[in-house]
């Protein structure tokens, strides 16, 4: 008897374990979301820099080219909080050929503008200011976390859609979502450029293209099959 009850005990427990280490079946899908909207700010890199053997003077005609800079920023009403110093540098070369040594200061600022129409005038006041390097412009959105939020649910909706499909031909349904993951680009949202336009009111071109900014979203899902 004793046998008996010991062989069910086991037929029974192996039975479970079977049923526990049995894969849960599923389909693993990702979906894309994206969302174009034309940019309606940029940033301007700009920097300053100047060459010499006197590194106090360097730092003068540095500063001094800073201070235009903010002044005018000032003048054409760029907030405080849109002007930010992004890195200054000192760095010491040596010519082989004069066996002297010379240095470069370099400051790099950033600047944002929330109205695109003021690009003109701000790009032709800063160069006005004595700047000698513009290290490029980065468009963007302001209402970005709105349109990041678009495309997750474009994302979500692209990666049901493709396993429904998948789960129709083996005449399954697709049930809940076992687990959701997010792909993030790490360069961020990037402009698409196109053609640059006239601007007929004035007869003059125009000297940037916003273009089409594109944000996308990947996840990667996996669902239930029943």
């Amino acid at each position: 008897m004793k046998t008996i009850q010991t062989l069910l005990i086991l037929a029974i427990t192996t039975t479970t374990m079977m049923a526990q280490n049995r894969p849960i079946p599923s389909v693993d899908v990702s979906g894309v979301g994206v969302v174009n909207v034309i940019p309606d700010e940029v940033t301007i890199n700009i920097r300053v820099e100047n060459t010499g053997e006197n590194t106090k003077a360097l730092k003068k005609q540095n500063d001094a080219i800073v201070s235009e800079v903010l002044r005018f920023l000032k003048q054409v009403k760029i907030a405080d909080k849109d002007v930010r110093t992004e890195y200054m540098n000192l760095t010491k070369n040596y010519d082989y050929n004069s066996k002297t040594y010379t240095f470069a200061a370099n400051q790099s600022l950033s600047i944002k503008l929330r109205d695109l129409s003021k690009y003109e005038q701000v790009i032709d006041g800063l160069l006005d200011t004595g700047i000698n390097r513009i290290d490029g412009v980065v468009f963007s959105s302001s209402n970005r976390e709105a349109l990041e939020s678009q495309a997750r649910k474009k994302a979500v909706a692209n990666a049901k859609m493709k396993a429904e499909e998948y789960a129709s031909v083996l005449n399954q349904t697709v049930g809940k979502a076992l687990s959701i993951s997010e792909f993030r680009d790490s360069n961020g949202p990037q402009p698409l450029y196109r053609a640059m336009a006239m601007d007929s009111s004035s007869g003059e071109g125009q000297t940037i293209a916003p273009g089409e900014m594109e944000i996308r979203t990947t996840v990667n899902i996996s669902f239930l099959l029943d």
